[in-house]
C-alpha cells in the first residue's frame, strides 16, 4: 500500500529554514513511527514550505520526505491554491493508493481533499471551536481557518476523530468519520519510569503554549490561592518562550508580581528528554483548558504514571476514563478543584501505579498504526472515486 501524508514541517511557520531535518508535531512523529514498523508500506511524508530548506530523502526504510517550496502567495491569502497545486503535481508522480490530509489548520486538510485521490483527513485540533471559543473577528487566521476546515471536512472522503467529542463536531459536515486517538511517542513506552524520591514540595506540571484557551493565567490564580493557604508545592509551566500577546504579557507580569515567593516558573525544554525529564521529577499535571480535541500531554503524562488533575472538556475525558489517579471537574468548577489538589498534597501526593500500563494499550504507536492501516484498506475498497486531472 502506498500512503501520501500531507503534513506540516514546523521548520517552516517556526521559520529555522536553517536547520535540516524536518520538524513535526508529536501525534506525527508518534504514527510515522508506528507505520515505519510495517514493512508491507511505502509511505510519503509531503510537506510545503515558504522558503527552500534541506531536507534528507528519507525519513525511515519504507517512509520517504517530499519538501515542496511554495511561495507567499500560494498560502491562506489565495486559500492555500499554491499549496494544493504543488501537492497535486507531486502525487501525480507518486500515484498513491490513498491521500491522509494530518490536520486543518494549516494547508493539509484542503491539499488531501483537492487531490484527486482517495483520501482521509486527521482533525487535530478543532479550529472552529477554537475560533468561537476566543471570538476570532472576521478576516482573522482562525476566522478563515475555520472556514477552510469546514470546506475540507465537507469533501473529506473520511475523517478521523481522536476524541468522542472531536466526533460529534466533524458529524455535521461528514457521516464517515473514525475515532482514531492520537499516538504518543516511542520515548514515552520505551523510557524505563524513574523512581521518583518524594518531596516535601511536589511539583504540580501544566504543559502547554501561553494562549488564552490553555488557561495558564487562570491556573496561576489558583495556585496563589494554594499558596495562600499554605500548602506545599512548585507549578512549572512547561511552555515555548510566551509571546507577545496581551494574555502572555498579563501572565509573566502575574508570575513576577509574586517576587520572593517562588512557587511558579516557566520552564522551556530544549527537546523530548528534557520534556520526559520533567515529567518523571514532577508529581501531577494540571490541565484546565477550555477547548481540547485529544488532550496529548495528559495521555504523556500518564504514561509517566503522574497524577492528573483536569477539566471536562473536549476529548480529555476520554483519556481519563477509568484511569488511576485522573480526577476531572467542570470548567466553571475552579472551588472543587483546588480542594481536591488541596486533599492530594495533605495525603502525601500519592502517585498511581496501572496509569502507565492503561496508556500503554490505548496510545502506543503500533497500536494506532493498526487502527490507520484498517481505515485506508475500507476507503481504498470503496473505489478512486473522482480524480482530478
Amino acid at each position: 500500500m502506498r500512503i501520501a501524508l500531507l503534513t506540516t514541517d514546523n521548520r517552516d511557520h517556526q521559520r529555522c529554514y536553517g536547520e535540516t531535518v524536518p520538524r513535526f508535531g508529536p501525534a506525527i512523529e508518534a504514527i510515522l513511527s508506528g507505520l515505519s514498523e510495517r514493512p508491507e508500506l511505502e509511505v510519503h511524508v509531503i510537506s510545503c514550505t515558504q522558503k527552500p530548506m534541506r531536507a534528507p530523502a528519507k525519513l525511515s526504510e519504507n517512509t520517504w520526505f517530499h519538501l515542496l517550496h511554495v511561495p507567499k502567495i500560494g498560502w491562506l491569502r489565495t486559500g492555500y491554491q499554491g499549496c494544493v497545486r504543488a501537492v497535486r503535481r507531486k502525487l501525480r508522480e507518486l500515484q498513491p493508493d490513498i491521500v491522509h490530509g494530518q490536520g486543518t489548520e494549516r494547508e493539509c486538510a484542503i491539499s488531501a481533499v483537492l487531490s484527486g485521490f482517495p483520501n482521509v483527513v486527521t482533525v487535530h485540533g478543532n479550529m472552529g471551536q477554537v475560533a468561537k471559543s476566543l471570538r476570532a473577528p472576521i478576516g482573522s487566521f482562525l476566522w478563515l481557518t475555520a472556514r477552510l476546515e469546514t470546506f475540507a471536512l465537507r469533501r473529506a472522503g473520511g475523517v478521523f476523530c481522536n476524541s468522542a467529542y472531536t466526533e460529534e463536531l466533524v458529524r455535521k459536515n461528514n457521516a464517515q468519520t473514525w475515532r482514531v486517538p492520537n499516538a504518543l511517542r516511542p520515548a514515552f513506552f520505551d523510557t524505563p519510569l524513574r523512581l521518583r524520591v518524594r518531596s516535601e514540595k511536589p511539583i504540580l506540571l501544566n504543559v502547554g503554549g501561553i494562549i488564552p484557551y490553555k488557561r495558564q493565567l487562570e491556573l496561576l490564580e489558583m495556585a496563589e490561592q494554594l499558596n495562600r493557604e499554605g500548602d506545599l508545592f512548585e507549578i512549572v509551566f512547561v511552555s515555548p518562550p510566551p509571546g507577545r500577546s496581551a494574555y502572555a504579557r498579563a501572565f509573566q507580569e502575574r508570575l513576577a508580581g509574586l517576587g520572593g515567593r517562588g512557587f511558579a516558573r516557566v520552564v522551556t525544554p530544549g527537546n523530548l528528554d528534557e520534556l520526559m525529564e520533567l515529567y518523571d521529577r514532577a508529581s501531577a499535571l494540571i490541565h484546565v483548558s477550555m477547548e481540547e480535541s485529544f488532550g496529548l500531554v495528559v495521555a504523556e503524562a500518564l504514561s509517566r504514571n503522574l497524577k492528573f488533575f483536569g477539566v471536562r472538556t473536549g476529548g480529555v475525558p476520554d483519556i481519563a476514563e477509568g484511569v488511576e489517579g485522573a480526577e476531572l471537574f467542570a470548567l466553571e468548577d475552579e472551588k472543587s478543584l483546588i480542594s481536591a489538589i488541596s486533599r492530594w498534597l495533605e495525603s502525601s501526593a500519592p502517585l498511581p501505579k496501572t496509569a502507565a500500563q492503561e496508556m500503554r494499550m490505548r496510545y502506543h504507536p503500533d497500536v494506532i498504526a493498526a487502527q490507520h492501516v484498517g481505515i485506508y484498506r475500507e476507503v481504498i475498497s470503496q473505489g478512486p472515486g473522482p480524480r482530478l486531472n
